[in-house]
């Protein structure tokens, strides 16, 4: 037992990874090319995924909101996961990155599951019906995370799920010295969220940082 959260050291992580992750050849491949990327570092970490699977399959969802894209590790690991009668919508601003993710989606047989809008995410939101989504991922430009905090629940169905990355951003939320726009972006919003009669909510401890949160 522990009244604390343990601290996950690299010989634990690997074996969270090599006991409870189950990935496809076409996740490892994805993987593997991200990695490569400058920006490579964006890419969610995979037992991140593999719980976002788990969560998708565990509320039935089938039908699936992303804002960020990169290059499509988390919206391979959900749609796969919420099964072939599901659909996504995916906001994202880069042709170059997604057409990574279109190639394994291809691979992986989901691609006719998914519409890809390349434009500003506060474009497309607005546009999108309201109480249409189950589930929904925020992994985007941090400075805009109200904004799509507010627009995810009015997109989603009552009772349904809205995940949110980067909750910790490498841990400079908790550093009161550190004041620069995305980490008080993300600050804010960790607290707004905590204070908001509209939805129930809880933060886990999953790569940097994943916040949970239930409309209500």
């Amino acid at each position: 037992m522990s009244n604390k959260t343990l601290n996950i050291n690299d010989t634990l992580l690997d074996y969270i990874i090599n006991t409870s992750v189950k990935e496809s050849e076409v996740k490892k491949r994805l993987r593997k090319e991200t990695k490569t990327l400058k920006m490579g570092k964006m890419q969610i970490a995979p037992e991140q995924g593999a719980f976002m699977g788990f969560i998708a399959s565990l509320i039935g969802a089938k039908s699936y909101l992303e804002v960020g894209v990169f290059t499509g590790y988390s919206m391979l690991c959900v749609v796969e996961a919420m099964g072939k009668d599901a659909k996504a919508i995916g906001c994202d601003l880069s042709e170059e990155w997604t057409d990574i993710a279109k190639h394994y989606w291809a691979q992986a047989k989901i691609d006719t599951q998914i519409k890809l809008i390349l434009d500003k995410a506060e474009n497309t939101l607005v546009k999108l019906k309201q109480s249409s989504f189950d589930l929904a991922f925020i992994d985007a430009d941090k400075a805009n995370y109200d904004f799509y905090y507010e627009e995810c629940l009015h997109l989603l169905k009552p009772n349904a799920l809205l995940m949110i990355d980067n909750i910790f951003w490498d841990g400079n939320v908790a550093n009161i010295d550190i004041n620069d726009p995305d980490t008080t972006s993300i600050r804010a919003l960790n607290e707004k969220i905590m204070l908001d009669s509209r939805v129930k909510a809880t933060m886990l401890t999953l790569g940097d940082g994943l916040m949970l949160v239930r409309k209500l």
